[in-house]
């Protein structure tokens, strides 16, 4: 843990997209020639999307200029460079994307595909400013949810299959420990009814129990993630876009209870494609207040220079920034008010909260889910909370190398007092 103020994160990748960026550049040829090859008429959503790039003469200057900027962001030699060559042929391919699934890959999947095919343009100038805009976001929360809608049908179990590239085959099964979570073999797709029920598949009862579930200074992990920051003594104010990209209370609790927790400490973790993807209370108490920010999809920090794999690496400038959801417990005993803020990241941006204000909640008990997969969390804590943390939930060995999967509900800190 770092006592300075400044956080260490890992610079370990979630998975989402490959880090490989000839693998990238692979998907990207395959799509392109498939999409080339059937010439699909736009959905209505990606109509809307082109008439507001070219109506707009603020969008219409970064959506061209953010595909003539990409030149400095080449691949490696040899690894086959790709890159598209105008917003048409990005809008074509998010197009063809809106109906398919994500399939399982054993070399790192492309598990958001739409942050695949922007992966150059939106490290760029025009890039940086574009994906910033309240303007672009509204309209990606349109396409997205257009996705979200083929998600939830049946017609997206079309990947729930045991081909190589299935997610019910031996290699998937075992890589998602499937053993673990609720699920019917010898039902058609294993009795899921769509993608995202599949995404969102439950644990079998009594396979993540809670740690000391009636000690009110024992706090749990809210997530089935990977360590990523700790910070202590968080500022109210801090310049979150820089390279260390510092915690800023009052931009990633958009306002909200920001005195309570200056000084404080925040544990952020992430989620992979094949993690869980609910949320669990951390400790027991009551809900005081559930909060949506309506952030960012595809905005990225300038500082870390081209990340292959879209904005893993901006983990930090995410909070502040991302879609997200802010749930804030009074907890029972010595914790007192805490924040969870789920935090969305490229596709995977709905935030589904379950619980009510005034509500009550055990430690353990689900408080949320993200749809489709899961990105990013921050637990958030007063000052002089948090005695220490649990040996597993603290970022290990270079670039985070060694971190492992700190299990949902298992112990993560202990209060003091």
């Amino acid at each position: 843990m770092n006592h300075s103020g400044n956080f260490t994160h890992t610079a370990r990748l979630g998975r989402w997209l490959p880090s490989d960026s000839k693998r990238l550049n692979d998907w990207l040829k395959k799509v392109i020639e498939e999409v080339e090859q059937k010439k699909a008429p736009f959905h209505p959503v990606i109509e809307h999307f082109r008439r507001m790039i070219e109506n707009d003469p603020e969008m219409y200057m970064y959506f061209t200029q953010m595909f003539e900027q990409q030149l400095p962001f080449s691949p490696p030699p040899g690894s086959g460079d790709v890159k598209l060559r105008n917003y048409h042929q990005m809008l074509m391919l998010i197009n063809h994307v809106l109906t398919s699934a994500p399939e399982f890959n054993t070399t790192e999947m492309v598990g958001c595909p739409i942050n695949a095919i922007l992966d150059f343009p939106m490290i760029t100038r025009a890039g940086l400013a574009a994906f910033l805009s309240p303007k672009v976001n509204a309209m990606l929360k349109k396409v997205l949810k257009v996705w979200t809608e083929y998600l939830d049908s049946p017609a997206s179990r079309s990947v729930l299959n045991t081909s190589d590239n299935g997610w019910l085959c031996p290699s998937a099964l075992k890589t998602l420990q499937m053993d673990e979570f609720i699920h019917d073999p010898n039902a058609p797709y294993f009795g899921f009814r769509s993608w995202n029920d599949f995404f969102i598949r439950q644990f079998k009862p009594g396979a993540r129990p809670i740690a000391e579930p009636d000690n009110n200074k024992v706090i749990v992990s809210a997530c089935e993630s990977t360590p990523f920051a700790i910070s202590t003594h968080v500022k109210e104010h801090d310049r979150f876009w820089m390279k260390s990209q510092p915690y800023s209370l009052k931009h990633m609790l958009d306002g909200l209870f920001v005195n309570e927790f200056v000084g404080g400490t925040v544990y952020q973790a992430f989620l992979s494609p094949e993690n869980y993807h609910r949320w669990h209370s951390p400790v027991s108490g009551t809900i005081k207040k559930v909060h949506h920010v309506e952030g960012t999809y595809y905005s990225e920090a300038a500082s870390e220079g081209f990340d292959p794999a879209g904005p893993n690496n901006s983990q930090g400038y995410i909070a502040h920034t991302a879609t997200r959801a802010l749930i804030l417990i009074e907890a029972d005993g010595p914790v007192g008010l805490m924040s969870f803020i789920a935090i969305g990241m490229a596709e995977v941006s709905s935030c589904i909260v379950t619980v009510e204000e005034n509500s009550r909640v055990k430690k353990g008990e689900q408080i949320g889910y993200f749809q489709f997969g899961g990105s990013s969390h921050c637990l958030v804590f007063r000052k002089g909370v948090i005695s220490q943390f649990a040996a597993q939930a603290i970022p290990q060995g270079p670039n985070g190398a060694e971190s492992r999967v700190v299990k949902v509900n298992s112990l993560l800190a202990i209060a003091a007092g």
